[in-house]
């Protein structure tokens, strides 16, 4: 009985990581066989390069859109990464316990507020605050902010489990040798959780470039290329939601063919960061 249930525990766990599998497949297959056409169709220059987004003059042109997401992730990154790690490090190391039960809890709450209220958040505070000091509420920095906001739990949860996991010994040693605390843990501990750190960062620039509905109430939603950090910008998921309601023909093609680039750019961006983790390795 004992080798029969080793085996059908191993065919679930078969079945479920093929399962897992198909589900990505079928993804790929629906996306690549409806959008690749389309961009063919369209032609890849006039589709990739155009700055125009005309569904009804037939200008197809997604440039805005990919310059637009490209700009809100990084600004979410600038913003969200060094807060979310000196969090993480004061959680981990200099946190007092009674502190810590009241942050840790919060943070993880902040893991679970569903994105629309997030939006709401940046609408009633961010956007009328952006408003006073630059004039324009709704913008590339506001979505900025409060996608730096938003991936905040995720980094600090990640990164958080991973300095945790650094041996003891790492810290005392540096202690030893006549480090500070804080020396101790920025030039030991980190570095020897670098990996984790990184598939924490990996995590937060998946949710920051996916993030759709909080981004549509804040970043204005402009098809234009942004000029400055106060102009209105719209993102590829940004373009699909608003769009997709009413959208037939090639309207419809095109704004498949745009989640498809939006796919693409999420497999570059961790194969690039997976490409750094094996070099620093």
């Amino acid at each position: 009985m004992h080798k029969v249930s080793e085996v059908l525990m191993k065919i679930l766990f078969l079945i479920a990581a093929c399962v897992s599998v198909l589900a990505v497949g079928l993804i790929c297959w629906f996306l690549f066989s409806n959008g690749l056409p389309t961009i063919g169709k369209i032609g890849p220059g006039e589709f990739l390069l155009g700055t125009e987004w005309r569904p009804s003059s037939g200008q197809y042109g997604i440039f805005p859109m990919i310059i637009g997401s490209i700009y809100v992730t990084i600004g979410a990154i600038i913003i969200g990464v060094p807060i979310g790690l000196f969090c993480a490090v004061y959680l981990a190391y200099f946190c007092p316990e009674k502190i810590y039960k009241i942050v840790k809890p919060v943070v993880n709450l902040m893991a679970g507020i569903p994105s629309i209220v997030y939006g709401f958040f940046g609408l009633v505070v961010i956007v009328p605050i952006m408003m006073d000091l630059c004039g324009n509420g709704k913008s590339l920095l506001t979505a900025s902010i409060l996608l730096g906001i938003m991936i905040l739990p995720t980094i600090i949860t990640v990164s958080e489990s991973s300095i945790r996991a650094v041996p003891v010994s790492y810290y005392e040693g540096a202690l030893g040798l006549g480090a500070s605390k804080e020396r101790a843990v920025f030039f030991s501990v980190l570095p020897a959780a670098k990996s984790g750190i990184m598939a924490g960062i990996i995590l937060g620039v998946g949710r920051a470039i996916g993030e759709t509905m909080a981004v549509i109430m804040v970043a204005g939603n402009q098809p234009l290329l942004p000029e400055s950090l106060t102009s209105g910008v719209r993102t590829l998921t940004a373009n699909v939601v608003i769009e997709m309601g009413y959208a037939t023909g090639l309207h419809r093609e095109a704004l498949i063919a745009t989640a498809v680039v939006l796919f693409v750019m999420i497999l570059i961006i961790n194969l690039l960061f997976t490409l750094v983790k094996r070099r620093d390795a």
